[in-house]
């Protein structure tokens, strides 16, 4: 395989899941001929080669090690005795029961923090400690479960899975159901300016359908902050940006992120007004902005370059009568917002200084009467509440929100590559084990190979970087002589 032994054991080690796992274990009985440690490699061993999760490829993936290396992993015991497919089964089933039901000791841990431990020591493991972007991008996508939905009044095989809806990334498709999970990813992008990183997967959440999905993922990104990794940029799409407030937008910026996401059709648009100004796709605006400067929406993807620039002159317009930001939040979430034209962006009559300003700067002809406290102060204070939900870091849909955001595409293409059916395939009939723990398991150990390999990749374009860059000035001089 092309991810050598001594990598996935070193993963393994790192994270220190097996350790733990296997001291929690139940023990008395005939012992166990396979450890824990040997279990995980043996399913990150079969991922790497690019074999379904069934634990019948993980057994396979385990014999066909060599011989010393059977031997070092307890493949083959002291006896001479070879593990058995049965073996393989007992350990996991062994492993799950522990997952679920919490340790031998009676501690008050429960099942999910320990699962959830599990998921995020293994995937943390994968990551180098050099890579340094604090910004991530975050999406959901189907994840079937191979039980078949039950029939009226029954029980499905699988008791975790739900009913859920997805659209499939061909031309013209609809919406369709599927009988299983959502599963999330956190992946990593470049920081806004920064140097080039590896799209990997910090984090994932697997949980059943009727589960909001932008919900269950802040318990994640918090985990994530609590172990020491500062959030920066979290880019989402409208799916997130839309839920209310407190379930999405509140909680993040509570962890320090910096919101850079697209919003909804509803969102869009002015969306009542506060002291006066208006408030339109996450800002304040005078009152009197022009009414068209409200109806600008982002560029479709086909748009050509003219198109672009056109949307792009008009939210620049538009940023003219924007308030600005006086301040940052302060401990409360509150901040000041200055006037446009106190802050000389444009011409305003209640304001006579800005009359001075030169002809390029648009004038306010008619001023509302009786005027606004927005108007009738240089500043206003803004609660936490306002634009709460659609408040991020550049104005919607500028040329900086939409370069800023194009870095979203990185969690597209880690799902992808997850999904890609020359790879780890991950799709229905991939894991055909029943309950959110195993998929969950399952689907991190796939994770785990799937960072492994874009690493790998990513350091080898690097070093091949420099040569690209002399080719290409060889080629610029051989066209100027």
């Amino acid at each position: 395989m092309s991810i050598t032994l001594a990598t996935l054991e070193a993963i393994i080690d790192q994270a220190e899941v097996a350790t733990q796992l296997e001291s929690a274990m139940p023990a008395g009985g005939r012992p166990r001929q396979l450890s824990v440690r040997t279990l995980l490699v043996g399913v990150l061993a079969a991922i790497a080669d690019d074999r379904p999760a069934h634990l019948t490829r993980v057994h396979g993936a385990l014999v066909a090690l060599g011989h010393s290396d059977q031997l070092r992993l307890g493949v083959i015991a002291s006896s001479g005795h070879r593990l058995t497919y049965r073996q393989v089964e007992r350990t996991f089933n062994s492993m799950v029961d522990t997952m679920d039901a919490g340790s031998k000791t009676g501690s008050d841990a429960s099942c999910e923090a320990r699962l959830v431990a599990f998921a995020d020591a293994v995937l943390e493991a994968s990551i180098p400690g050099e890579c340094g972007s604090t910004s991530v991008a975050v999406d959901w996508s189907d994840h079937p479960s191979w039980s078949r939905p039950a029939a009226r009044g029954e029980r499905a095989a699988d008791p975790d899975a739900a009913w859920g809806h997805r659209k499939p990334n061909t031309p013209g498709a609809r919406h369709e159901a599927f009988f299983g999970y959502y599963a999330q990813a956190v992946a990593m992008v470049p920081d806004e300016g920064g140097p080039p990183v590896p799209e990997l997967i910090r984090r994932i959440a697997l949980h059943p359908c009727d589960l909001d999905p932008p919900t269950a993922l802040v318990p994640t990104l918090q985990r994530l902050v609590d172990g020491g990794v500062p959030l920066g940029d979290v880019l989402a799409d409208s799916g997130y940006a839309h839920r209310i407030a407190e379930h999405w937008a509140s909680p993040l910026r509570r962890l320090g992120a910096a919101l850079v996401q697209d919003l909804h059709p509803h969102d869009r648009g002015p969306q009542g007004t506060h002291q006066g100004a208006v408030a339109c796709n996450g800002n304040l605006y005078c009152p009197a902005t022009p009414p068209a400067l409200f109806d600008i929406g982002p560029a479709p993807p086909s748009a050509s370059a003219e198109q672009l620039a056109v949307a792009d002159a008009v939210s620049a317009e538009a940023a003219r009568y924007k308030l600005g930001r006086l301040h940052k939040d302060d401990a409360e979430g509150y901040h000041r917002v200055g006037c446009p034209a106190v802050a000389g962006k444009i011409r305003c009559p209640l304001k006579p200084a800005s009359l001075s300003l030169g002809p390029k700067h648009p004038e306010i002809l008619t001023p509302p009467i009786p005027p606004p406290r927005c108007c009738a102060q240089g500043s206003i204070t803004v609660p936490p509440s306002v634009n709460a939900k659609t408040r991020q870091v550049h104005d919607y849909p500028s040329r900086a929100h939409r370069l800023s955001y194009a870095r979203r595409t990185g969690v597209e293409r880690g799902f992808s590559t997850l999904k890609d059916s020359a790879s780890t395939d991950v799709r229905r009939g991939w894991c055909r084990l029943m309950g959110r723990t195993k998929n969950l398991v399952m689907l991190s150990l796939a994770v785990v190979v799937r960072n492994l390999r874009v690493l790998a990749a990513f350091e080898r374009r690097m070093a091949d970087a420099p040569r690209h860059i002399r080719r290409r000035k060889r080629r610029r001089s051989e066209a100027l002589t």
